[in-house]
């Protein structure tokens, strides 16, 4: 396990439902403000951009433009465009600054290696539908508030989102193959990069999503990367995701003098076939970058069958205030969890693997929890993760909207252990 790390800071119309991507409609909604048009192919910076029939060209006059509670930035659809774009405007609850596709093909597309390609400082602004690739850092930066991404793309980023800001969702997205290091250098114990989702904020969701191939080579570490990093980030709530082929799931720290508190990782589904992975990496006290206290990690489905994998560590002082684990089913094909110190707190978990280094709580076992298959971690009749878990208080979830399967389920009175109720 790393000694320490430096975290470096400097397809569209779809969503998941039970893990598959359903197609949506162009997203619409009642125009309370000015509608602004862009079309890389034909539009013109000099048009009056407030029509589909006279749109602007570039990204220019969007960025310079006056945002206002319930304007639209409308970006069309087959476009693409070299820099940033930039929203600094600030939208209200009731009217949120919206950027949305319009007409027919693919995700409107920014890219670069000389910017970050979408970088939202205001509050209040909703992207939907547009892909940021292949940019010089983040696809989407989240330097504001109250902020919503939904339905986008970001892929062969060093973090397709990264969240430093608080009150910010990215939900029902694909954030693929961001597996490009930061730093990548020989010693020193501090590469980084290769994240799907980066989280220096507090209070973030980050639900729904498809998080796949966060996965890069480290002079370091061999391999290195996170679906999603947590780091002096508190609070943030990341729920029902799919994460598939990634380096590991989530790995959490901070800073001296920061904190990474009271992260909950609830119904998301973990597989990989690569031969080094892991589900959660967590510290205590005595690690550089601990300790990281109030980790929650609930109905969890993780699938890790190469004989080098880890299902979760808590290490370097773990106690029962720095992990709490509850109703995962975790499979791997190496060491199942470990802990040291006091332990963490464990109980109503379903573990499958070479061995284990961790105190089985009282409702725990090992055995094979019997998932479909390989690819379909839903529970086959008979599964001893059926009626395994307990019940639990909505904070558990980060709260009662979030207390449901991944396929929407609502939880029994008696859940079943894992991801999903049947």
């Amino acid at each position: 396990m790393r000694s320490t790390r430096r975290w470096a800071t400097p397809v569209a119309g779809a969503f998941l439902a039970g893990g598959m991507l359903v197609a949506l409609p162009e997203a619409t909604v009642a125009a309370a403000g000015t509608v602004y048009y862009v079309d890389s192919r034909a539009g013109d910076d000099a048009a009056a951009g407030t029509s589909a029939a006279a749109p602007w060209r570039s990204l220019d006059n969007v960025n310079a433009a006056p945002l206002r509670p319930g304007d639209i930035v409308r970006l069309k659809r087959g476009s693409g465009w070299p820099g940033a774009l930039r929203l600094s405007g600030r939208g209200t609850a009731a009217g949120p600054i919206l950027v949305e596709p319009y007409g027919k093909g693919a995700a409107p597309k920014i890219s670069g290696r000389d910017e970050d390609c979408v970088v939202i400082s205001g509050s209040y602004v909703r992207v939907v539908g547009v892909r940021a690739s292949n940019c010089r850092w983040a696809g989407f930066e989240v330097g504001g508030s109250h902020n919503e991404l939904d339905r986008i793309i970001a892929d062969r980023n060093v973090t397709g989102v990264h969240f430093i800001s608080a009150y910010n969702v990215v939900r029902n997205s694909v954030l693929s193959d961001n597996n490009r290091m930061s730093v990548n250098d020989e010693g020193g114990d501090n590469d980084s990069g290769a994240f799907g989702v980066l989280l220096n904020g507090d209070d973030n969701l980050v639900t729904g999503n498809l998080i796949t191939g966060s996965y890069a080579s480290s002079k370091d570490y061999g391999t290195d990367g996170a679906a999603v990093e947590v780091f002096n980030g508190d609070r943030n709530r990341i729920t029902h995701n799919v994460a598939r082929e990634n380096k590991t799931f989530v790995e959490l720290g901070a800073q001296k003098g920061k904190t990474a508190e009271g992260n909950v990782f609830a119904h998301n589904v973990v597989t990989a076939s690569r031969k080094s992975t892991s589900f959660l990496i967590t510290r205590g006290a005595r690690h550089a970058v601990g300790p990281v206290k109030g980790t929650i990690a609930v109905h969890n489905s993780v699938y890790l069958p190469a004989r080098s994998t880890l299902g979760w560590a808590c290490h370097d002082g773990c106690s029962p205030n720095i992990l709490k684990l509850r109703n995962n089913i975790i499979v791997v094909g190496g060491q199942v969890g470990f802990e040291d110190g006091k332990g963490a707190d464990e109980d109503a978990g379903v573990y499958k693997g070479r061995s284990l280094r961790f105190k089985l709580g009282p409702r725990s076992i090992v055995a094979d929890p019997r998932f479909k298959s390989r690819k379909d971690l839903r529970l086959s009749p008979g599964s001893p993760a059926l009626g395994r878990g307990v019940k639990l208080d909505p904070a558990w979830y980060g709260g009662a909207s979030l207390a449901r399967d991944l396929s929407g389920a609502a939880l029994p009175v008696v859940p079943a252990a894992g991801a999903y109720q049947s």
